[in-house]
């Protein structure tokens, strides 16, 4: 026998060989039907006591029936051929092939069966027990019983030929039992030598023994076996010696194991857990109607022949022992190691399993087929996977693998290599979902694996599948990618780039014919990417929500001030959701930190973003890393298409011909600050220009991308500077609404007046602003910082009021605020000096701007504009006086003026000539004004007042005067050279001892001389002897009421050297009396005294009009009771005529 039955197992012992096989030429499928029907019929209940287990094969070596005296599961006991005829004249050859079927098997069959298909007619009536015929394959509903019928009649058989060699016949010649390669040993042999009828009889018994086995007497069985073992082993007949004990541990796992030892893997547990069990129980005389045993010592009796589980296998060791002293009894040796290993399968003893597979390894079978090779490694195989060492079945699936593509085999075939290939990958740890090696630790030896790998890359090309060869690759690459030395990737790489150029690599699942799918391999190492973050729109483009709209976050009102529910919902949703929002239509930003960890310059082709949630344009992009590079930025971006949330889910790439989609969720490595983002309707884009140039400038608090750009000049304190913005609307959007809005940013100057101003109402007249078009806004830049100059650099400037000319350079005057450039030495104090004077002013221009469908979910955008201007001097005015005129409505206001430029400065005041300074000229311009009333200036309401602090409202005072007295003054200047102009403020430059000479006094008294008013250098003339009336008019625009008052006028002449005459009793007399009584005066009423008085002589007189000394005066300041002086010319009169 040299084909063994690598399926047998332990309980097969028990069963008889039935051989189904076709006459003639039978369609394969339709034979397997037939088949499959005769094979469901494993099992036939006998007498209702007794049960018979049948093994059907469709092939079998008749020599290996030789070996049916040895063991009787061997012998083909049963024949059951299939034919299809399909007219009568072909009947005769048909039972001629049928008869020449049983020949071959004819020493050994019990029965056998003809099952004929196709033949109708006279023939089919022939009443004939061992044929059956069938008009065709469907119409054959009969055919399990016809088995049934026909395995009743092999158990007669059996159970005869069991009882004749049972009886112990004294006298009778006991005959020897022999296998095939015995017989010519045993020729010359004394037949009547105890010894060798010993061994008839141990030979015979054990035979008896595999007969009430397969009959189901089990304990019959065992009894027989003890006593085989016991003659052959007085004899030293080793090899039925071995069968004996064989035959004891298959009637002892058959008592231990009724569910079978054959396990999942061989199929045949179902089929055949039932025929051993009631071979178990059903037993002849062992039973009574209700199934219970009547004869409880035969249950007793079985125990105590029955071999325990240890001793099971002690004796199969013992029964292996003695196969492999006989060379020609390898197949039974290796069939025992195999029964041996189910048991031991069973038992959980998987290192003495092992033993007995490692022995039936070097079981050496003669000259085996390659196909005989392939079956007995992928037994050992399947074997060592029963007992648990799944790495040692690997490896012999592998070299079954690799026997099927042998040299010597012509056809090798690669896709039984393939299929055995992938049937390795357990036991090595592998499988092909790189999901299984991106957690935890790298399970298994990565070398085989990559071996393995590698051979199923090749067996897949040989296969013919470059698609399968290109999804091994790209998992080997991988996978093993941190095992691989440099020149293995390149290698690697190199043939994979070979592969996909005829095959590229995608993502597809790829199902193979067996039905096994193998998932995508996304190259998420080839680069390596370490953080995923969201960036945020450009500041320019940043959408804003409108704050306060009525009906935002009702949602989450709540009468409570703190809800922890709210709290924690709201925290979870900050988790998911980034703060901040997307447009759509607008390009987004999606930063990825990613290195190449390969040994060359890595090229990764379409590079994009994976996203859900809205429609997504993704705008992929193609990057070089070079070598071994370090962590590298790389910007992916995209455009959302519509609004909602959008999820970034991940990145695709384009490596070595593989397209990859990479998720996020499979890489527990990657940062990430959140994927989830919301994108809101689309909304207009704003583009400006400006007419001065842009300037690289940002305001000290801002950073450079919160402005979209910035214009810087130079102006001289004082000028004015147009600034024109075109604004292009550059979106898809309608710009709807349009607010512009400032702000100084960073300055330690006081600025007077507005320094950026506009007009809006043009620029708004052309919205809406559709998209192409543009409009254009003027916005004035005016600089008016303090005049004042340094008075403490102005020691060596006179003060008698006359113009200072002609300073030497070396002056501190020149060396501060104008020093020459080609005399300072670098570092020099001089050299930090001459920026002290130049100042800087930024601000920033804000515009705000919506429109579109975002323009109704309440969002805007804002566009800024840093404005920088550096603000040389112009002028200063390094001190400002005050003369009283001879009106005390007026007074003369003297300045100091200072030319602290290089260039010759023209400076004119309203009602004034011009004033010329040359560089670093001092002068001083005297401006008469009229007295100002800053009473009549507006007040600030009681609200402003209640919060503001009185240092603020006295600033916001002296602001307001200030600006009046300026705006009276209208100083200017000029740089004719430069063709500059502008404006110079004394704004800064006034005390409060100077403003309050320029203040209008609240009680304005009035003086008229013969009813005409006397102010200003007027001169009253009168004739001597005439009566001069004389009025005085006091108006009160003060708050409070005044008076009583009382005036005395007191008449002198000026000698024009310093001596005044008082003593002009004789000069001048007064019509009444020389003292003016006022009553109260209430606010905003007026009150006159009038009086008179006669001059006797020509000269010049003034008047004196004093106040008396009373609590009413002393009560209000002295300035307030300031009248003007009166000066009158008495002439002579004319001659009269005829005189």
């Amino acid at each position: 026998m040299s084909v063994p039955d690598y399926m047998q197992c332990a309980e097969d012992h028990q069963t008889v060989l039935v051989v189904v096989q076709p006459v003639g030429i039978v369609p394969e499928d339709q034979f397997f039907k037939i088949y499959k029907r005769i094979a469901s019929v494993s099992q036939v209940i006998i007498r209702e006591s007794q049960r018979l287990l049948i093994r059907y094969r469709h092939h079998y070596l008749p020599e290996n029936n030789e070996w049916g005296d040895f063991q009787t599961h061997r012998k083909v006991v049963g024949l059951i051929s299939i034919t299809t005829c399909a007219t009568s004249k072909e009947w005769p050859q048909t039972a001629e092939r049928f008869h020449g079927q049983k020949e071959v098997y004819s020493s050994t069959l019990y029965d056998s069966r003809l099952l004929v298909f196709g033949l109708s007619g006279e023939i089919t009536e022939q009443q004939r027990t061992d044929v059956a015929f069938y008009p065709s394959f469907e119409e054959c509903s009969d055919v399990e019983k016809r088995v049934e019928d026909f395995v009743e009649s092999i158990y007669i058989v059996l159970e005869s030929k069991r009882l004749d060699r049972a009886t112990d016949k004294s006298g009778d010649k006991i005959p020897l039992l022999c296998v095939p390669f015995e017989k010519k040993d045993f020729v010359g042999l004394d037949t009547d030598s105890r010894h060798y009828k010993k061994r008839c009889q141990g030979r015979m018994r054990k035979h008896v023994g595999d007969l009430c086995l397969q009959a189901g007497m089990l304990q019959d069985a065992l009894v027989h076996y003890h006593m085989a073992v016991e003659l052959l082993r007085g004899v030293n007949d080793f090899l039925w010696l071995g069968a004996a004990l064989e035959g004891l541990c298959s009637a002892s796992v058959i008592f231990h194991y009724p569910g079978g030892t054959a396990g999942k893997m061989m199929g045949r547990k179902q089929s055949i857990s039932q025929p051993l069990d009631a071979g178990k129980r059903h037993r002849a005389g062992a039973l009574t109607t209700n199934g219970i045993s009547a004869d409880t010592s035969t249950e007793i009796g079985r125990a105590k022949n029955c071999l325990s589980p240890e001793d099971i296998i002690e004796k199969y060791k013992e029964a292996i022992s003695y196969y492999g002293k006989y060379k020609n009894a390898g197949v039974i040796e290796l069939e025992a190691c195999v029964k041996a290993v189910r048991v031991l399968a069973i038992q959980k003893r998987a290192r003495e399993a092992s033993d007995f597979l490692q022995n039936a390894v070097y079981i050496n079978l003669g000259q085996l087929s390659e196909e005989e090779k392939i079956q007995r490694y992928s037994i050992l195989s399947e074997l060592y996977e029963l007992i648990g060492f799944h790495r040692k079945s690997a490896f012999f699936k592998r070299v079954a693998a690799m026997q099927c593509v042998a040299p010597t085999i012509p056809e090798p075939g690669w896709r039984a290599c393939y299929k055995l290939l992938l049937e390795t990958l357990p036991g090595y740890s592998l499988s092909l979902d790189p999901k299984d090696f991106s957690k935890g630790t790298h399970r298994g030896w990565a070398a085989v694996q990559m071996r393995l790998l590698h051979e199923l890359v090749y067996a897949s090309r040989r296969m013919g599948n470059p698609a399968l060869s290109v999804r091994h690759l790209s998992f080997l690459l991988q996978t093993m990618l941190d095992f691989l030395s440099d020149q293995e990737k390149k290698e690697v790489t190199q043939s994979l780039e070979n592969y996909t150029s005829k095959c590229p690599g995608g993502m597809e699942i790829i199902t193979l014919p067996d039905g096994l799918k193998l998932p995508p391999v996304p190259f998420t190492k080839l680069p390596i990417v370490r953080s995923v973050k969201l960036l945020n729109l450009p500041v320019s483009l940043r959408p804003h929500k409108v704050k306060g709209l009525l009906g935002q976050n009702i949602s989450n009102a709540s009468p409570f001030i703190y809800s922890p529910i709210i709290m924690h919902n709201r925290g979870e949703e900050r988790c998911k959701k980034i703060d901040f929002q997307w447009v759509q239509g607008d390009v987004c930003e999606v930063q990825l930190m990613v290195y190449n960890p390969m040994p060359y310059e890595l090229r990764v082709e379409n590079m994009g973003l994976l996203t859900s949630g809205v429609e997504f344009e993704s705008l992929p992009a193609a990057l070089s890393l070079p070598a071994e590079s370090g962590l590298y930025p790389v910007t992916l971006v995209g455009v959302p298409r519509t609004a909602g949330n959008i999820t970034v889910n991940g990145y695709h790439t384009s490596v070595f011909g593989v397209t990859s989609d990479c998720l996020l969720d499979g890489l527990p490595g990657v940062k990430t600050s959140g994927c989830l983002v919301e994108v809101i309707p689309a909304l207009p884009r704003l583009q400006l220009q400006t007419s001065l140039p842009r300037s690289a400038y940002t305001p000290h608090p801002m950073s450079k991308e919160e402005l979209s750009s910035s214009v810087s000049v130079q102006l001289f304190n004082g000028e004015t500077q147009q600034l024109t913005i075109t604004l292009e609307n550059i979106g898809s959007e309608d710009i709807e609404t349009l607010e512009l809005t400032s702000k100084i940013v960073s300055t330690k100057e006081k600025v007077f007046g507005e320094f950026l101003s506009w007009e809006l109402d043009e620029a708004l007249s052309h919205l809406p602003l559709k998209p192409g078009q543009s409009v254009t806004l003027t916005v004035n830049i005016k600089v008016k910082l303090d005049f004042s100059g340094q008075e403490n650099l102005l020691q060596d400037l006179n003060d008698d009021g006359i113009s200072v000319t002609g300073l030497p350079i070396s002056s501190p005057l020149r060396q501060v605020l104008k020093p020459r450039a080609e005399t300072k030495p670098v570092g020099s104090e001089s050299s930090k000096a001459e920026y002290s004077h130049i100042k800087t002013l930024e601000a920033v221009l804000n515009f705000k701007y919506s429109g579109g469908a975002g323009k109704v979910e309440s969002y805007y955008r804002e566009l800024s504009l840093g404005v920088h201007v550096d603000v040389e001097p112009s002028v200063f005015f390094t001190r400002v006086s005050t003369l009283p005129a001879t009106s005390t409505r007026h007074c003369h206001l003297l300045l100091d003026i200072f030319n602290p430029t290089e260039h010759e400065l023209t400076v004119r005041a309203k009602n004034n000539q011009d004033l010329v300074l040359h560089a670093s000229e001092c002068q001083r311009m005297a401006i008469q004004v009229d007295k100002f009333d800053f009473e009549s200036l507006p007040q600030p309401d009681q609200e402003s007042v209640r919060f503001s602090n009185p240092k603020q409202l006295e600033e916001e005072r002296q602001h307001a005067q200030g600006c009046q007295i300026n705006s009276k003054l209208g100083i200017c200047w000029s740089i004719p050279s430069l063709r500059r102009c502008g404006e110079a403020s004394v704004e800064g430059v006034l005390n409060q001892l100077v403003l309050e000479h320029l203040q209008l006094a609240p009680l304005q008294w009035d003086v008229l001389v013969n009813k005409k008013p006397c102010d200003c250098d007027v001169i009253a003339d009168c004739k001597v002897g005439d009566a001069v009336s004389l009025e005085v008019k006091l108006t009160n625009r003060s708050k409070n009421s005044v008076g009583p008052l009382a005036l005395n006028v007191v008449p002198y002449q000026d000698y024009q050297n310093g001596v005044q005459n008082y003593d002009l009793e004789d000069g001048v007399t007064f019509i009444g009396s020389n003292t003016f009584y006022i009553d109260t005066v209430k606010p905003n009423e007026s009150t006159v005294c009038e009086g008179a008085l006669l001059f006797l002589y020509t000269g010049d007189f003034y008047l004196n009009i004093k106040f008396q000394d009373d609590s009413a005066g002393r009560e209000l300041p002295l300035a307030w009771f300031t009248l003007p002086s009166v000066h009158i010319r008495a002439l002579d009169a004319p001659p009269q005529a005829g005189a």
